[in-house]
């Protein structure tokens, strides 16, 4: 029997909900491309539940224990005397969430002699070392397009609400005022802007499309070009690189897996190429971008705004500088994690634990390492450094 280790964020401050504002959801069956929505055997949990945080459980406490195995949820995460830590060692499967991340390093995977998964509740598996999975043997998944369009629509909310100066448009008339001069001197339309994305996989390519009603110029680089119907529909300018693309950009919007490659890829000297008054948004990881350049800029007018949810670490220290920095529209890690995406990503992940519980075969779309090298999802998305 296996055990297995599952860390998620916090309940609410006031407790699990006992009630919420909505009593349905939409049911979503399936993705562009035609990749099915999450196909378990069963589930435990009513869709549109908090399934995300401690109590939730992902709705897989009643599916583990009849089948004997063990579950620990948790979400002491940090240090050597952290609950995650002290399971770890005899833990046969790890689960965590990017939002809430089990960052599950080389030094950590040498000690846990029985970990054979790792998988990823929503999309993103960076906070595993891949390097290190692959050297052990260990499997590493994540429920692919669960939360995909969660996040993109998130995208175009910061962009709007950056351009728009909504944020501070909306604490005037919390605070009883009518300073409609304030909250119009930073405020533009989007129309007519040059906005580009980079990567312009699932969530990318989500964002251009909603993106395009807005007449908008729409640009994107990716590793992978898109296909050439899909450029003509979309009328969109393919980059050679980043540089080439951020310097004809107003909005930027950052939608790329972290790995070697990407890691602080926005430093002092390519966000000094970006025009003046460029607004970043960033859903992706916070270590793709310079912390402390994103700062600098935003100070210094270069970059008239930055918005996102991802940090590093998560969560962020009180006095990381973004929750101070001037012009932003930072949140806590919630755009793939709202309760229509922790539906699919619990059903997703209780899927690929009936796969591997049944010794039948994974997801290729959910696979990020398997047999000791990069596969599914991971092998073109990552790289193997």
């Amino acid at each position: 029997m296996a055990k297995v280790l599952c860390v998620l964020y916090d309940d609410p401050i006031g407790g699990h909900p006992a009630s919420y504002p909505r009593d349905t959801i939409p049911t979503i069956s399936g993705y562009p491309g035609g990749q099915t929505a999450p196909t378990p055997q069963g589930i435990d949990f009513t869709p549109g539940e908090m399934l995300g945080s401690v109590s939730g459980e992902l709705g897989l406490r009643r599916f583990l224990e009849e089948r004997g195995h063990t579950l620990v949820v948790t979400s002491d995460k940090e240090g050597p005397d952290s609950v995650f830590d002290r399971e770890l060692p005899d833990a046969d499967i790890v689960i965590s969430q990017p939002f809430w991340p089990a960052y599950l390093t080389a030094e950590r995977m040498e000690r846990a002699a029985n970990l054979k998964l790792v998988v990823t509740a929503g999309i993103g598996s960076d906070h595993t070392d891949l390097s290190a999975a692959i050297g052990k043997g260990v499997s590493v998944a994540e429920v692919t397009y669960s939360n995909s369009i969660s996040v993109a629509e998130h995208v175009v909310m910061m962009i709007l609400s950056l351009v728009r100066n909504y944020l501070p448009s909306n604490q005037v008339a919390r605070e009883g005022g009518w300073a409609i001069a304030d909250c119009s001197q930073r405020a533009y339309d989007v129309e007519g802007m040059q906005v580009g994305t980079v990567a312009a996989g699932r969530i990318g390519l989500a964002v251009l499309r909603r993106m395009h009603p807005f007449d908008v110029g729409l640009h994107y680089f990716d590793r992978h070009r898109l296909p050439a119907e899909v450029e003509r529909e979309l009328n969109l300018t393919f980059h050679g690189s980043v540089a080439s693309m951020v310097g004809v950009c107003d909005v930027v919007t950052i939608n790329c897996p972290l790995h070697p490659e990407t890691e602080n890829l926005f430093d002092e000297r390519l966000i000094a190429s970006m025009k003046r008054g460029a607004y970043i948004v960033n859903t992706a990881r916070g270590k793709i971008v310079d912390r402390d350049a994103i700062v600098r800029a935003l100070e210094s007018g270069h970059l008239a705004g930055y918005a996102g949810d991802v940090w590093y670490p998560q969560p962020a220290p009180a006095d990381h500088p973004w929750r101070t920095m001037p012009n932003h529209g930072m949140t806590p890690h919630t755009s793939g994690t709202t309760l229509s995406a922790q539906a699919r990503y619990a059903a997703g992940t209780r899927e690929i634990l009936e796969a591997f519980f049944d010794g039948t075969p994974i997801r290729e779309e959910y696979l990020i390492v398997d047999g000791g090298k990069l596969a599914g999802a991971g092998a073109h998305s990552y790289s193997a450094k």
